[in-house]
């Protein structure tokens, strides 16, 4: 028993939440307690994000932050995990001693391990501060989990890592190649999760349409949506991360055929212009994407699409953007992030000559996202009026509408919300409810319940 107060800190996207929650769980098996605030703890976990330049900043600062918690006597240890460590372990070990601990991505299983360690003094000063092995590990439904706040979403981490080789990413470099989870496995967990009371089931992974390909039998994401829309307790099934070139007639299919996947697909397509796609090593071309999307909204009705766009790759010229632009107004997305262009040592983009100014990638992310409020705006106001079923997450601090939810074209932490009246019901966090679209803004929706909670 390890007898420790400990407090998580996760940085970084839901992959990286799911590695948090099952060291989270580990730790509280080992006789851990774990603690909502640095406050009360004695450790202090970090999982660390490096994807991109102001993610590695970020997991900087915040590391520099809980060193000076410790160095004033808070906690007695602080441990660093996850995409920073795998990158960067040993030379972070050698400029940050007060970090006692850095651990890469396969050591999400050890953890209690190294605390023990680290309690027990076994550790040298210097020599085993950083763990850094090839990144190999892949969680399966054995693993525990200890679910973040809301206790009603969570994210069903469907494979690890990616064997695409785009010009701009670390990504295979730091996760490795691309791992699917046994679909059994994944069912298993599933339901488990359904048994806890997680209403909506997010499922995640690099690419989520490369699900299988590296099974025997090679079972399609197609298949696995269907298998978990059969499980008993589970209102919502919503899918994630998406590659254009990936997305097949089957798939439309299946989210069409169930009313338990959400009518959502999220398809980072990063840029329309051929030549940048080519220089991006992105798999595709920008005919298949407009083919690909047109049959999606032609298949699923009340289809709700998002993507993500990257301005100011080396090379864009303005005509370049200008066709990026225009393709946004003529897709008209329900959902748009825009992301500069970050420089990444080691990969093939970080050589290629005509890097473009700070300046420009700016004022292109800024246009885009002018054009996209404009379009999500006119794309909310034509749902005024509609019923629309929504996820309650719990109190919103609005005085008209004191509910704060989501409704099936939502996704967590990356859509607009919906605001709900309250009448003269409670609408308990977690529960579904009936609801008539009254207004809408640029983002977000605002409605009144038609019918009960359930």
């Amino acid at each position: 028993m390890i007898e420790s107060t400990v407090h998580v800190v996760n940085l970084g996207c839901p992959k990286n939440l799911v590695d948090s929650e099952v060291m989270a769980a580990l730790l509280a098996q080992a006789g851990c307690r774990i603690v909502s605030t640095p406050e009360e703890a004695e450790i202090v976990l970090l999982n660390t994000c490096a994807f991109i330049l102001p993610a590695r900043e970020e997991s900087i600062d915040e590391i520099f932050r809980l060193a000076e918690w410790k160095r004033q006597g808070n906690c007695r240890h602080l441990i660093v995990t996850g995409c920073l460590p795998q990158r960067y372990g040993v030379e972070l070990a050698a400029e940050i001693p007060e970090v006692d601990l850095f651990l890469g991505i396969s050591e999400v299983p050890n953890i209690a391990d190294h605390l023990r360690k680290l309690r027990d003094g076994q550790l040298d000063a210097q020599a085993n501060r950083a763990v850094v092995t090839p990144p190999l590990f892949l969680m399966n439904a054995g693993h525990p989990r200890l679910l973040s706040a809301p206790t009603f979403s969570a994210y069903l981490k469907i494979a690890e890592g990616c064997s695409h080789r785009c010009a701009y990413c670390v990504i295979p470099e730091i996760r490795g190649k691309a791992r699917s989870r046994p679909v059994d496995d994944l069912l298993e967990e599933a339901q488990g999760l359904a048994d806890r009371g997680i209403r909506e089931l997010i499922l995640i992974a690099q690419d989520t349409t490369a699900y299988g390909r590296d099974l025997p039998g090679r079972p399609t994401l197609a298949l696995l949506l269907r298998e978990l829309a059969a499980l008993e307790g589970l209102a919502w099934i919503r899918l994630l991360y998406t590659y254009p070139s990936g997305l097949a007639d089957e798939l439309f299919a299946v989210i069409a055929e169930h009313d338990r996947i959400c009518p959502y697909l999220d398809v980072p397509i990063q840029h329309i212009d051929d030549a940048v796609l080519k220089a991006m090593k992105r798999q595709g071309d920008s005919r298949r994407i407009r083919k690909r999307l047109s049959r999606a909204r032609e298949v699923i009705p009340g289809l709700a699409l998002r993507t993500s766009l990257i301005v100011g790759f080396p090379g864009e010229t303005p005509a370049q953007f200008n066709r990026l632009l225009a393709f946004v107004q003529e897709i008209r997305f329900d959902h748009l992030g825009v992301f500069p262009y970050s420089p990444e040592e080691g990969t093939p983009a970080d050589k290629l000559p005509r890097q473009v100014s700070e300046r420009t990638k700016k004022a292109r992310r800024n246009l885009l996202m002018e054009e996209q409020a404009v379009i999500s705006n006119e794309i909310n106001s034509t749902l005024v009026g509609s019923l629309q079923e929504v996820l309650i997450e719990g109190p919103s601090g609005h005085p008209d509408y004191p509910f704060v939810g989501r409704c099936r074209r939502q996704a967590p932490e990356i859509d607009g919300v919906t605001y709900v009246k309250g009448g003269n019901q409670a609408l308990p966090p977690g529960s579904l409810v009936p609801c008539r679209i009254v207004a809408a803004d640029d983002y977000d929706l605002f409605a009144e319940p038609v019918g009960s909670p359930y």
